[in-house]
């Protein structure tokens, strides 16, 4: 069996662009990877470009050199793009030949631990008293683990001013009044996507009574460990990190030094399957959960869903349909995970357990979106 073709395609089926690459094979099987690099869809199909040129004709069995040699073929290794490209190639070529022995994916990482893979749900209420109730319908819902709004004023659209200390300050008030009202059960956790500096963060941790928050998730950038390495020193919240990290050498760090409790590891960008269960392992050594990032389309989530599956130390998988709405329209994707309450059942079907109608997301438009480029009061650059 050989490579015969690796196609890269990009179509907005309902809220941004969503990148995905088709293997296909010289006897028939093919595979869908998606990659995880949103807004960037033509540098991450030129780095599939060039992977194409020396991976045509490969056995496609191969997963692991193919792996090393997409990875190593540069004098720059690495770098997000890159592995956002080699992560749709590796889970591609994985569902390509899980179809060819006729398995599910799983099967090919271990087999299945779990039959049913849990999620969390965000909320997205925007004052505390909406927050409180949004919580506590998702509560008699059913959802055990729900990532909770921040206090974000003036942030609509692409542009807006986000103030670090004014929201800290009432986030801070929002989620004590929530975990008074909610009580002790449900595990809740704010996000707040690194906008925040080491102060700031600390400040946010110690101005609620312990136990209101059981994570915090990337509350400041991650380039520099040992800038975690103090906030760490400062407050004793778990923390939620990983979903920037693009390599187990990203990862290394912030395992080894106990820097994240929850491991949020996106195997559309930290290299696929083939990275994400060494990353799996290594935070299994340090009683680290996996708690994947999957904000994307279905192959991501059918990916992720697999990945769960697989590994022993997992605990929820982001989910964005029910707070989102369903964004993927089954015309396009007749094949994709169904949510049945707050969970993915693993399926049994070979492969993915995912497929996508070229001809129906061919009719579909490729938009050019940008995520929402934030600034300071005094009119700085500040991160989104």
């Amino acid at each position: 069996m050989k490579i015969a073709d690796i196609q890269f395609h990009a179509f907005n089926p309902g809220r941004r662009n969503v990148q995905v690459v088709r293997v296909e094979s010289d006897t028939g099987y093919y595979g869908w990877g998606e990659a995880g690099f949103s807004t960037r869809d033509l540098a991450v199909g030129g780095a599939v470009a060039h992977f194409r040129d020396f991976l045509l004709g490969q056995d496609p069995r191969r997963i692991g050199r193919i792996w090393q040699e997409t990875y190593r073929s540069h004098y720059f290794e690495g770098g997000r793009v890159i592995t956002a490209a080699m992560s749709a190639i590796d889970i591609a070529l994985h569902d390509l030949v899980a179809k060819s022995l006729g398995v599910p994916v799983y099967q090919l990482l271990g087999g299945k631990q779990r039959d049913v893979v849990p999620c969390f749900v965000t909320t997205q209420a925007h004052d505390q008293d909406a927050l409180i109730q949004e919580v506590e319908r998702l509560v008699a819902e059913g959802w055990e683990c729900i990532r909770t709004s921040v206090y974000m004023p003036g942030v609509s659209g692409g542009r807006g001013v986000f103030e670090p200390r004014t929201s800290v300050a009432v986030t801070s008030e929002w989620h004590t009044a929530l975990r008074q009202a909610v009580g002790p059960g449900p595990v809740l956790g704010p996000d707040y996507h690194h906008r925040l500096s080491v102060a700031e963060a600390a400040s946010y941790c110690q101005r609620m009574p312990p136990g209101t928050i059981d994570f915090l998730e990337e509350p400041i950038r991650d380039e520099s460990p040992s800038a975690y390495a103090a906030l760490r020193s400062m407050t004793d919240v778990p923390f939620a990190i990983g979903e920037e990290f693009a390599s187990k050498w990203q990862f290394a760090p912030y395992v080894e030094q106990g820097l994240t409790n929850f491991a949020r590891l996106d195997v559309a960008n930290v290299g696929g399957f083939t990275e994400a269960m060494k990353v799996a392992g290594w935070c299994e050594t340090h009683y680290i959960d996996l708690m994947p990032h999957n904000p994307l389309g279905p192959v991501s989530t059918a990916a992720c869903v697999h990945l769960g599956a697989a590994v022993p130390n997992f605990c929820w998988l982001e989910d964005r349909a029910v707070d989102l709405g369903r964004l993927y329209t089954n015309d396009v994707f007749p094949e994709q995970p169904t949510l049945e309450g707050v969970a993915y059942p693993v399926p049994n079907t070979p492969g993915l357990g995912v497929d996508i109608d070229l001809d129906a997301a061919k009719e579909l438009p490729v938009t050019h979106t940008e995520n929402p480029h934030l600034s300071r009061p005094d009119g700085s650059v500040t991160n989104w």
